[in-house]
């Protein structure tokens, strides 16, 4: 598919409500491959460790899948405001799926992590181009209520990941995982191919920005490892990872450096200056992290502090991720309908504050009823958030930089959720090496020497995540709040 020689993009024919559901329900299968793939082989990894050995570096398993489709999110969004949605989306798919099958016949460990890699440089466009369809199909005044379909899908996907890839370890071989991705890849391909072929096109003449590309996905990668492996496969302090840092934070300085010189950087700079997209990114990245950190670290907190068994604190968070996905569409039903979007999820954010703290406050002795109130006014307080932060920030771009605003967008929310989830790790674990943070079973069991250490322990990480969710309030606060355009620029 060849690039546009057009500066600007031809008129469209409307699309009628049938033909947009029809190029939604496309782009949602990608959608539930990519975001089942982030967390299907965490309850399967001490399966994977006993056939292929080296338990000590399993969590690489999970974390090169991370790095890569982490590293890749921006450079899919430039890549589909060159060449299309279609071609973007169906390339992450081949990708996905040649992953698949070198970890499917993974003989060795190093051989799995490589095809998790391979995956993850295909999982980063599975999420990424499907929310940049959505610009392209909905005007941002009715674009809240088709988003809605793309938050279920995505959290509910990634939520069954660990009870599905559970399930087939236990009862069948742990290949089983990668070769059902087959079937569901093909499947994707398929409808993706044809389904988008009436997808509207706003791409404009772009070039993409190689010397900018490689120096984000080193900045990325590099600061992803260092975060992934200090604590774990290395001290903190060990010349790995400060030297990661340093070539990181080396690598960050080159990459400001380019897009302030080049002709066309990766991420124009009108985005990065447009405090709608700014204020937007960071109340939804900071929110959704200190979401999907509690998500890690509450089970933890329920079997080491409360001694609940893992199935039991698991099924715990099954009202965190329902409550999340309600009020996210209701509160997508509301922005359609009213001119003060903001207000809503505003209101929402002091509920999530609130329970937060009230959870830290009573950490050692909250009751199992109180403990469901907290997470269910947790997940009401965040869903509001998502819709119209994502909305207004789509709002605000030109149609032919749609791709790289949710990329970069995307990227952004990776990273923090990362930098979120190692910064309570440590404060969780400490210094502890060989430890996966997902393996909360063998943390409750082995780490803490009593129920009062642990309480202490968590008591930080909620109060950190009050402030992560104050944060997420203050952005939002300070956002502006355009109105939202009634048809498709």
């Amino acid at each position: 598919m060849s690039t546009l020689d057009a500066e600007a993009p031809q008129a469209q024919k409307a699309l009628t409500h049938r033909e947009t559901m029809w190029i939604v329900a496309g782009a949602l299968l990608p959608v539930f491959m990519g975001s089942m793939d982030q967390t299907v082989v965490s309850s399967a990894l001490p399966t994977i460790g006993a056939s292929l050995g080296g338990a000590s570096h399993l969590f690489w398993v999970v974390a090169a899948n991370l790095l890569t489709a982490t590293a890749m999110t921006p450079l899919y969004g430039k890549l589909s405001d060159i060449h299309g949605r279609r071609m973007s989306l169906l390339l992450a798919i081949g990708l996905f799926l040649g992953g698949s099958v070198i970890a499917a016949v993974a003989v060795n460990l190093p051989m799995l992590i490589l095809g998790r890699a391979i995956q993850g440089l295909g999982g980063g466009g599975l999420t990424s181009v499907p929310m940049t369809i959505l610009g392209d199909v909905v005007a941002p005044k009715q674009r809240a209520r088709y988003y809605t379909y793309f938050s279920i899908t995505y959290i509910t996907s990634g939520m069954l990941g660990p009870i599905y890839g559970g399930f087939i370890a236990q009862h069948f071989h742990w290949s089983l995982i990668f070769w059902l991705n087959l079937p569901i890849g093909v499947a994707a391909y398929v409808v993706t191919s044809s389904l988008l072929r009436r997808l509207p096109r706003y791409e404009r003449k772009h070039k993409l920005d190689f010397l900018g590309a490689a120096l984000i996905v080193l900045a990325s990668s590099t600061c992803m490892f260092a975060l992934n492996a200090g604590g774990r496969a290395y001290a903190w302090g060990s010349p790995e990872i400060v030297g990661l840092a340093i070539l990181s934070a080396v690598s960050w300085v080159g990459f400001v450096w380019r897009l302030r010189t080049a002709p066309e950087p990766l991420v124009p700079l009108n985005i990065l200056r447009n405090r709608i997209v700014l204020f937007a990114n960071i109340s939804n990245g900071v929110g959704w992290a200190s979401v999907m950190s509690l998500n890690i670290y509450l089970p933890m907190f329920l079997q080491s502090v409360h001694g609940l068994s893992p199935s039991v604190s698991g099924l715990h968070l099954a009202s965190l991720m329902i409550t999340v996905n309600v009020s996210a569409l209701v509160s997508a039903q509301i922005t359609a309908r009213i001119t003060n979007y903001k207000y809503p999820p505003l209101f929402s954010l002091l509920l999530c504050i609130g329970a937060c703290l009230y959870l830290a406050l009573h950490t050692q002795e909250i009751g199992s009823f109180e403990f469901e109130v907290v997470l269910i006014l947790i997940g009401v307080g965040f869903g509001p958030v998502a819709p119209v932060t994502t909305v207004a920030m789509q709002n605000a771009v030109e149609l032919h930089q749609m791709g790289i605003a949710v990329g970069t967008a995307t990227f952004g929310r990776s990273l923090i959720a990362t930098g979120l989830i190692a910064v309570y790790g440590v404060i969780v674990l400490g210094d502890l090496q060989g430890v996966d943070l997902r393996s909360a079973q063998a943390i409750a069991a082995n780490l803490f020497g009593d129920k009062a250490e642990a309480a202490a322990h968590f008591r930080t990480v909620f109060l950190a995540g009050t402030g992560a969710f104050i944060v997420s309030f203050v952005a939002l606060a300070l956002m502006e709040q355009k109105p939202l355009l009634a048809e498709r620029r």
